[in-house]
């Protein structure tokens, strides 16, 4: 299953620099996965330090 990024996100991009297929962009108050490419490794999810990542 992909992930999401919750409203709990602090827009600090520590995520993106972690995703192997670039699924994360900038939205406009924080970052989006888009879950159609997300490949499920939970790169992102380590190293996000609010814990605003999760799976669907």
């Amino acid at each position: 299953m992909p992930r999401r990024i919750t409203e709990d996100c602090i827009a600090c991009a520590a995520c993106v620099a972690e995703c192997p297929v670039d699924c994360i962009s900038e939205g406009e108050d924080m970052y989006v996965i888009d879950e159609e490419v997300c490949i499920d490794c939970g790169a992102c999810e380590v190293v996000c330090p609010v814990e605003a990542i999760i799976e669907v």
